[in-house]
């Protein structure tokens, strides 16, 4: 789930309307805001599970509680609370990969004591491996998004209620061409983004049972509505291609002042605003509908990288923002690594997208897949070499190597942690019990 806020539940009436040719100025403007990449951020969601008996689902009143002592905890990132009861740490733009690494590690120490203090624990994983579906949340926007996501099947409700990830911002980049433009920059994320599914792949199992994924989280991305979560198309230069993607996805809903809010079928945002709907947009509807796309990579002003399981362990989390981070802001990393993503378009096509079958394979295999794991290796080790010129502490490049020793050398994932205990228990594919496998 993105860490948007439901927002303001009223209906933007008094407003002015929203013109078409206006609509587009404003995607073009405010999708890729360029100039040299400086600031680093990232979102962190996490299940939440009984410390002793993460299998026993926790009560509502339980969560609720612990909620607000959350809450109560002086924070530097914004809170949120994701439809099943996720909780969402969603950083402040720093200046350096450190600034987000230190206050993002000093947020995360708090919440951890304030709901250890409560029996609870944040459990990083890309879906919950045993509980079904639960909405706890009954805001319009939820009930909404679950009308809306319903047409395409179950995947929806899985997806707002189980699912976890990490989403790294970064700078969408100079204007220039060159390592670090934004167009360059673009490209990158949509080819390096099947190899991020696949060396942090983190969730083969859902419901208690193995679901013949590495990276279930992804697949059920895969099984939304397309038009809501492909990318755009790459046949337009990035600015153009966003604006026609934003304005030709059909809108999720139309806000109203009272619950609940109308989930049309098909009305596209171009369609409302030439006259379809029940009113007429206004500014605050082609913002509230930015916040309703969930492309793997989704421009904002920034860009978000949105196909990363959560991690576990205390410093699971910091693997992929050091990575991703180095891989995009350094410019030698960044030139070796676009060369080394780049052959993978002839597998995934122009842009990669999650039907494809690159990242298919990535959120199936992990990396058992031998294109992906040599790409991943060139990629990390590229990374690795960039950490300590883009200021790395020692812990976060000791962190960032012991993870590729114990995975991307072996063509090993997260994933593969998890399924040895199942592998090496009842042979019937049951997710671990009491936590094993599924270190918080």
């Amino acid at each position: 789930m993105p860490p948007d806020t439901p927002g303001d539940h009223s209906s933007p009436v008094d407003a002015e309307l929203l013109g078409e040719d206006e609509a587009e100025d404003l995607l073009r403007g405010i999708c890729f805001k360029t100039g040299p990449p400086r600031t680093v951020g990232v979102e962190l969601e996490w299940l939440i599970h009984d410390l002793e008996n993460p299998e026993v689902p926790v009560s509502h009143d339980r969560l609720a509680a612990a909620a607000e002592a959350v809450r109560g905890t002086p924070l530097d990132a914004a809170l949120t609370f994701e439809p099943g009861g996720q909780l969402e740490l969603s950083s402040q733009p720093a200046a350096s990969l450190m600034a987000c690494v230190d206050r993002t590690a000093a947020d995360m120490r708090s919440v951890r004591d304030t709901l250890g203090r409560a029996g609870l624990a944040p459990v990083g994983l890309g879906v919950d491996p045993w509980h079904p579906p639960r909405r706890l949340l009954q805001e319009p926007r939820y009930a909404a998004m679950e009308t809306a996501l319903d047409r395409s099947g179950t995947a929806g409700r899985a997806m707002m209620c189980t699912s976890a990830s990490i989403q790294v911002c970064l700078d969408a980049g100079e204007e220039e061409p060159g390592p670090l433009g934004y167009g360059r920059r673009w490209q990158l994320g949509h080819l390096l983004g099947a190899v991020l599914v696949a060396a942090f792949a983190n969730s083969p199992f859902r419901e208690g049972r193995r679901s013949g994924w590495r990276s279930t989280r992804q697949s059920l991305w895969a099984d939304l509505d397309p038009a809501r979560t492909l990318a755009p198309s790459s046949r337009l230069a990035p600015r153009d291609a966003w604006a026609a993607h934003a304005l030709d996805t059909p809108v999720l809903c139309i806000r109203n002042g009272e619950a609940p809010w109308a989930v049309p079928d098909g009305l596209t945002l171009r369609d409302w605003i030439r006259g379809g709907g029940p009113r007429p947009p206004v500014r605050a509807d082609l913002d509230y509908h930015i916040t309703t796309l969930f492309p793997p990579v989704r421009p904002r002003g920034h860009l978000e990288l949105r196909m990363i399981d959560a991690q576990s362990g205390t410093d699971g989390w910091l693997v992929p923002l050091a990575v991703t981070t180095a891989m995009f802001d350094d410019p030698e990393a960044a030139e070796t690594v676009y060369r080394t993503v780049k052959p993978l378009a002839e597998t995934a096509g122009p842009l990669a997208a999650p039907r494809n079958p690159l990242w298919t394979a990535a959120a199936r295999d992990g990396l058992s897949d031998p294109e992906l794991a040599s790409a991943a290796a060139a990629c990390f080790a590229a990374a690795l070499e960039a950490l300590p010129r883009i200021g790395a502490s020692d812990h976060v490049q000791n962190t960032v190597a012991a993870f590729h020793d114990r995975y991307v050398a072996r063509g090993r994932c997260p994933a593969d942690d998890l399924l040895a205990p199942a592998a090496a228990g009842s042979g019937d594919g049951s997710a671990p019990r009491h936590g094993r496998g599924t270190a918080r």
